[in-house]
């Protein structure tokens, strides 16, 4: 069953509501999104902890990397770019770092506070090819903002 992203968007917004504390926010997130999609085989953020570095934050499945410079993989790139990244074979993007070798595909996002300022990625692995589209996108980006963007987080 796919995400109903409305439905979990509602959820979030009910579990966080008056949060203020980024981490609790963020293990919420990560618990919510990972359960409400059987794609989702990990799902977690890495946090923004210094220049051009991300350490990994609250997550849902097996053992993620400790660390990823923006400089590597599909998260850094996202942090580094600012931009979506949706990929679909992860053994086709060049840098890939393998932290799980059941990844398949990935879809990351850059996460931002109220200011602007790049906190985090959300990361999402799939042990399916192909996993995620533009309408994931849509969906877990709304989610991000509402949760980390509108004046709280």
């Amino acid at each position: 069953m796919n995400i109903d992203y409305p439905a979990t968007a509602a959820a979030i917004a009910a579990l966080t509501a008056g949060e203020e504390d980024v981490i609790a926010l963020m293990a919420t997130v990560a618990c919510e999104l990972h359960h409400a999609d059987e794609r989702f085989d990990w799902t977690g953020f890495y946090r923004v902890v210094a220049p051009g570095l991300l350490k990994i934050g609250p997550y849902q499945g097996g053992h993620g990397c400790l660390t990823i410079p923006f400089s590597r993989g599909v998260c850094g790139a996202a942090a580094r770019s600012g931009e979506v990244q949706i990929v679909p074979d992860v053994a086709a993007f060049p840098g890939h770092i393998a932290c799980a070798s059941s990844t398949r595909s990935e879809i990351v996002l850059p996460v931002h506070d109220a200011a602007g300022s790049l906190i985090a990625v959300l990361d999402i692995d799939s042990d399916r090819p192909d996993a995620f589209t533009a309408e994931d996108a849509e969906g877990l980006a709304a989610i991000l903002r509402d949760t980390f963007a509108r004046g709280r987080g």
